[in-house]
C-alpha cells in the first residue's frame, strides 16, 4: 500500500512537472511577443537572463554552497561559449525575429531544433538510423514549407530568416554542450550560461544602438518580463532538470513537439495572431518529423547526455 501510495505521488510529480515544462516554455514565445511591444528585443532579453542568472546562482549558493561553482577555467569557459551560442544567438535572435513574425510561426520553425542536432551528428560522421533520417527530411520539409510561404500572411522573409539563424545558433550549442567541458553541477552551469548569454546581449544591444526607456515601458511588457525571468526561466528549468533526474528521457523529450502546439494555440487565443490552413498544415508536418526523430532516438539509446536535450531557459 505504502509502495503504490509513492508510486502514484512520483507519477503525480512527474506529469505535474511535464505539464510545467510543456506549458511554460510553449509559452515564452508568447511572453516574448508580448514584452518587446515596449521593450527593445536584445535589451529585453539581457535583462531576463542577467537578472535570472543572480537569481538562480544565489540560490544554487545558499543551497548547495560555495562547491557547486568550482570548475575548471576550461568548463566556466565551455558553459560561457554555450550561453553564447543558447541565449545571445538563440534566444535574442527569437526575439528580434518576432518584431516580424507571429509568435506561433517563431515556436513551429524553432522546434527544427532536433532535426538540425542530427544533421551535425551526421557532418561528425555519427550514423543515425533510417528512419531518423526520414524524420529529419519530413521535418525539414515543413520547416521548407513554412519559410517560403511565411505561413500564407504568418510572418515576413525578414523574421523568418532570422528565426531560421536562431534555431541554427541554438542547436550547434546544443550539439557542443554534450562534447565540450562543462561544469558539473547542472545549476552552477546554467548560470554561468545566462550570466554570459546577457552579456553578450548587452554588448550586442549597444552595439545595434538599442537604449531602453523604462519611461515608455508598458505595464504588460513588465508582466512579461517578470514571467520569462521567474517561470520561463527559473520555474521551467527547475522542472525541466528534475524531470531529467526521475522520468524517462522518451516522455521529457516530448516537449520538443508539445511546445510548439502550445505556442500557436496561446498566441491566436490571447493576441488573435493569423492560424492559417498552409501554417498548420506545415505545422503538423514538423511536429511529426520531429517526434519521429524523438522516438527513434530514444529507442536506439536509452539513456543519452541531457546535454544533448537542451531547451530555452
Amino acid at each position: 500500500m505504502g509502495h503504490d501510495t509513492a508510486d502514484r505521488r512520483t507519477s503525480l510529480l512527474i506529469w505535474g512537472a511535464l505539464v510545467i515544462v510543456y506549458v511554460v516554455w510553449g509559452s515564452t514565445y508568447l511572453a516574448i511577443r508580448i514584452a518587446i511591444e515596449t521593450i527593445p528585443p536584445l535589451s529585453s532579453g539581457a535583462v531576463r537572463f542577467i537578472t535570472a542568472a543572480l537569481v538562480l546562482g544565489a540560490a544554487v549558493w545558499l543551497l548547495k554552497g560555495r562547491a557547486a561553482f568550482r570548475m575548471t577555467g576550461r568548463q566556466a569557459g565551455g558553459a560561457a561559449l554555450v550561453g553564447l551560442l543558447l541565449l545571445t544567438g538563440g534566444n535574442g535572435m527569437v526575439a528580434v525575429a518576432e518584431q516580424h513574425i507571429s509568435s506561433g510561426l517563431a515556436a513551429l520553425l524553432v522546434a527544427s531544433v532536433p532535426l538540425w542536432l542530427v544533421i551535425f551528428r551526421v557532418l561528425t560522421r555519427d550514423r543515425p538510423r533510417v528512419l531518423t533520417l526520414a524524420g529529419v527530411l519530413i521535418g525539414f520539409g515543413g520547416v521548407a514549407v513554412l519559410s517560403l510561404t511565411g505561413g500564407s500572411a504568418a510572418g515576413d522573409g525578414t523574421g523568418i530568416a532570422v528565426i531560421l539563424l536562431a534555431s541554427l545558433s541554438w542547436s550547434v550549442g546544443s550539439f557542443l554542450s554534450a562534447r565540450i567541458p562543462m561544469p558539473g553541477d547542472p545549476f552552477a552551469a546554467s548560470a554561468v550560461e545566462m550570466a554570459a548569454g546577457g552579456a553578450g546581449l548587452v554588448l550586442t544591444a549597444l552595439a545595434t544602438g538599442e537604449r531602453l526607456d523604462p519611461a515608455v515601458v508598458s505595464g504588460r511588457s513588465w508582466a512579461a518580463l517578470a514571467y520569462l525571468i521567474l517561470v520561463g526561466s527559473l520555474v521551467g528549468f527547475t522542472a525541466y532538470v528534475w524531470l531529467l533526474g526521475n522520468a524517462p528521457i522518451s516522455l521529457v523529450s516530448t516537449y520538443a513537439y508539445v511546445n510548439p502546439v502550445v505556442a500557436v494555440v496561446l498566441g491566436a487565443l490571447i493576441l488573435s495572431e493569423p492560424v492559417t490552413g498552409p501554417m498548420v498544415a506545415a505545422g503538423v508536418v514538423i511536429v511529426l518529423g520531429v517526434a519521429l526523430v524523438v522516438s527513434t532516438e530514444r529507442r536506439r539509446r536509452p539513456a543519452p547526455a541531457p546535454e544533448e536535450e537542451r531547451a530555452a531557459v
